[in-house]
């Protein structure tokens, strides 16, 4: 069926403590990929390649575009630095729509072009600002790279086949988190921030795992899963039944906090609460008439 399905996106709160879930506002359109800012606040999300904030005290209130210029083709990368200062963006330029990475101040202004080459999916930010995490595209492979947060050079992390993608510094600055199908199965992984001790950090072959983000204390980590046979390991899509699972930061047996139907935008980026205790993650609904060619089951 070539029908676009008509979608409802949820926004919600998650209690990781006791697995309860809030529905902070639904939104009869695409939405993507919150993020919690630093003052616990506003919510950001993606929707129609422009940014958006919604504030949490006064939920039924109109959502506030960020103003990000030029940068209309926005997707669902982009993460707020810890000091609440800066968004970094991906963005893709209508010449060759190929994604590339850049900053621009929270208030919103002109975007600041990061790096040149494309495409490059943003997806951390190290704690003092002074590099931006990526996914990048380059001679046919996808790796982690990091960058000054200004510009300049792209320092490769990763060089194993097919696809590393999601990095992500952890709140000390000392690592970066990230998943990668080297071993078969999309899994989460974890390496120093020059790239050193890349370490596999689950290893459950029913689950491909994506995107982990660290809790602001540190201390866990939270990621989606999709089903074997669902995909293929290097692929992640929209409209899947998934979980969100959560594990300590220091590895272990992780554990299923919620079952959705959602998949891509649902967590692509770090959506942690400033105080560690709660997620915001989008989950969606589809159009009763053609969900069942989506195979929509909870």
């Amino acid at each position: 069926m070539n029908e676009t399905p008509n979608i409802t996106s949820v926004l919600e709160i998650l209690d990781v403590n006791t697995g309860n879930r809030e529905i902070v506002k639904e939104f009869d359109y695409l939405i993507e990929a919150p993020n919690w800012t630093p003052d616990g606040k506003w919510l950001v999300y993606n929707k129609e390649g422009k940014l958006y904030k919604l504030l949490l005290e006064n939920a039924n209130a109109e959502p506030e575009e960020i103003n990000t210029d030029f940068a209309n083709n926005c997707n669902n990368d982009h993460v707020i630095s810890a000091d609440g200062a800066y968004i970094a963006l991906s963005h893709s330029p209508n010449e060759d729509h190929r994604s590339r990475v850049y900053t621009v101040p929270f208030e919103g202004g002109v975007p600041q072009l990061i790096t040149e080459l494309g495409p490059s999916y943003l997806h951390g930010i190290s704690p003092d600002n002074k590099f931006l995490a990526y996914c990048a595209e380059r001679n046919g492979n996808y790796d982690v790279y990091v960058i000054p947060f200004n510009g300049g050079a792209e320092i490769r992390l990763t060089t194993a086949e097919d696809l590393d993608d999601g990095p992500e510094y952890s709140p000390d600055g000392k690592y970066i988190w990230f998943n990668s199908v080297r071993s078969g199965m999309m899994q989460i992984w974890r390496m120093k921030a020059d790239g050193s001790e890349q370490t596999q950090m689950t290893t459950d072959e029913t689950r491909n795992a994506w995107f982990p983000h660290v809790s602001p204390d540190g201390k866990q980590v939270i990621f989606i899963t999709y089903r074997k046979g669902d995909l293929k390991p290097n692929e992640h899509l929209p409209n899947k039944n998934v979980e969100l699972r959560l594990m300590s930061a220091e590895g272990g047996e992780p554990k299923t906090l919620v079952k959705l139907f959602g998949g891509q935008g649902t967590i692509n980026v770090n959506s942690w609460s400033p105080d560690s205790q709660h997620l915001a993650f989008v989950s969606y609904r589809l159009d009763s008439r053609i969900k069942d060619s989506y195979r929509y089951r909870l």
